[in-house]
């Protein structure tokens, strides 16, 4: 296919998504209103009416969509166009691990509902309904019996699954000796190097300045131009600018909207209107991921220093969210398949199957520490809502599910190993040998992108590079840069639960410096 066939199969792709876009009416509608305008003259109509719209900030908005859509699809353009289930995932064997473990996490809920006699769901009683609503702002304050439900599966379920993956295609019994057979993932995924990495991230080199490393060092570039630059990009709605900045970090001042923008969210009040319908579904039924969602929060986010503040902020996003049938639009391009259930006494037919929970994702432990961090940004719920939405949707839903994607989990703890084995091989074979190999210390800090690990000014350093790059690989060189940084104390340790507790507090660690040095220096 030539350059410019491919180039006209692109455009044709956007045009088709954006045509049933939400922005695609607003502007349809826009242009139609700006016709009573006294400047639109007859003759010139289509230049009046364009002119309009760019002087409006459509034209921005557009060009931000459509950033937006690229960077989101990121397919080839082909024809014929492949299967979906390809789409989704290319690689069979990662479809049928994932199919398999849905499965078992579906299977896993339904047992619980049977044996605690909950329901799935039940209407509320109008009572309960009221009562609910009264106290949608309080409902931290509420305690109620949560010992019976436990988490549908914890991250050391997943991994399990994860470091079973194996592809017919590939012996990886040959050389037992070699370095690349040491770790726990065995399956050929193509991960970058670390000569790749600088390549990719060289905003992040020694001679870079950052943020969360030269902002106190040199406060004349990092408080006076740095900042212009921010602000600068958010006057013209810039969202590839605002990107494109985010990998240097963004100062606290505006990073709450420059996350939004990079995340193409503009305050509408159909926003607004769409989160006040979610809670009304709230209000209208009970679920039982309901009280897998209190509980997780009791366990996680309320016992967290950071975080316990923000429980009734988490309660009403997450419960929010797992209504909202618009998140199963990102399974078009997630490898996973959102769960259905049946209306009771007509199992197995599927005229009577319904996708549950009505979001298509079932919570597990450390689920709301996805939202927790970004609550110290956004104190209006659906704002922090439609923020979070957008979060999941591009990243963390990569985290908890099988896919051969390089921002996936099963990639980044191949790249996680791969840079510890090429990098620290001492120190990998030593971990190794003691029966602490170091991913089953460091995947529960990249299945939750090290929320709840790192103090939230370093974790939203971060979560600055993961949107700058529109990676979560920066996930994985943290991780194996916080071994680099311990090697001198893990090297003495002489079993898993020594090593555990030499990583167990990383509350102190500076992150960029970490990834910096590891990237860069080593």
């Amino acid at each position: 296919m030539d350059e410019g066939t491919e180039m006209s199969l692109t455009i044709a792709q956007l045009v088709r998504r954006l045509k049933g876009s939400h922005l695609h009416a607003q502007m349809e509608r826009q242009a139609r209103e700006c016709l009573h305008q006294p400047e639109i003259q007859l003759e010139s109509l289509k230049d009046d009416v364009r002119r309009f719209l760019r002087t409006s900030g459509w034209e921005r908005k557009l060009q931000n969509a459509v950033h937006r859509e690229l960077l989101i699809s990121r397919l080839p353009p082909s024809f014929p166009a492949p299967p979906p289930e390809h789409l989704k995932e290319p690689l069979a064997y990662m479809r049928k691990a994932q199919a398999s473990w849905e499965r078992r996490i579906l299977k896993s809920l339904n047992s619980m509902s049977t044996e605690l006699g909950v329901p799935l769901a039940r209407m509320r009683p109008v009572a309960e309904q009221q009562e609910l609503s009264n106290k949608w702002n309080e409902m931290g304050t509420d305690e109620p019996d949560l010992s019976r439900f436990r988490p549908v599966y914890a991250p050391k379920d997943f991994l399990e699954v994860v470091v079973s993956l194996r592809s017919p295609n590939h012996d990886s019994g040959g050389d037992v000796g070699a370095r690349s057979h040491w770790g726990l993932i065995h399956v050929p995924l193509d991960v970058k190097d670390i000569t790749q990495l600088r390549g990719v991230y060289t905003e992040l080199g020694l001679a870079e300045g950052q943020l969360g490393i030269d902002d106190n060092a040199h406060p004349d570039l990092f408080e006076n131009n740095y900042i212009d630059i921010g602000k600068k990009a958010l006057a013209e709605q810039d969202g590839a600018a605002a990107q494109q900045y985010s990998r240097r970090g963004c100062p606290t001042g505006l990073r709450a909207d420059l996350w939004a923008l990079i995340l193409n969210l503009v305050n509408q009040p159909q926003d607004a209107m769409h989160y006040e319908q979610l809670k009304a579904g709230v209000l209208q039924h009970d679920l039982l991921v309901d009280k897998l969602i209190s509980k997780d929060v009791k366990l996680t986010a309320s016992n967290d220093d950071y975080y316990f503040v923000f429980e009734d902020f988490l309660y009403q996003v997450l419960l929010c969210f797992s209504r909202d049938a618009a998140i199963l639009e990102h399974f078009k391009y997630n490898s996973a398949t959102p769960p259905k259930s049946y209306i009771q006494g007509k199992e197995e037919d599927e005229d009577f199957a319904v996708f549950y929970p009505p979001n298509g994702v079932i919570p597990f432990h450390g689920f709301s520490m996805y939202v927790a961090p970004l609550c110290f940004l956004y104190n209006e719920p659906s704002k922090l809502y439609s923020v979070f939405r957008e979060m999941y949707t591009r990243y963390f839903f990569r985290l908890h599910s099988i896919s051969s994607a390089c921002s996936g989990i099963v990639s980044l703890c191949l790249l996680f190993e791969r840079l510890l084995q090429t990098h620290l091989p001492q120190l990998f074979y030593h971990l190794r040998q003691i029966g602490a190999q170091p991913l089953r210390i460091a995947f529960k800090w990249m299945v939750r992108a090290f929320s709840g690990y790192l103090c939230t000014d370093q974790l939203l350093f971060l979560w600055d590079r993961i949107l700058g790059y529109d990676s979560l690989e920066p996930v994985a060189v943290l991780a194996a840069a916080i071994f680099a940084f311990r090697t001198e104390n893990l090297m003495e340790v002489t079993s898993l639960a020594s090593a555990e507790a030499v990583l167990a507090d990383l509350s102190t660690l500076k992150v960029m410096p970490l990834i910096q040095i590891f990237l860069f220096a080593v």
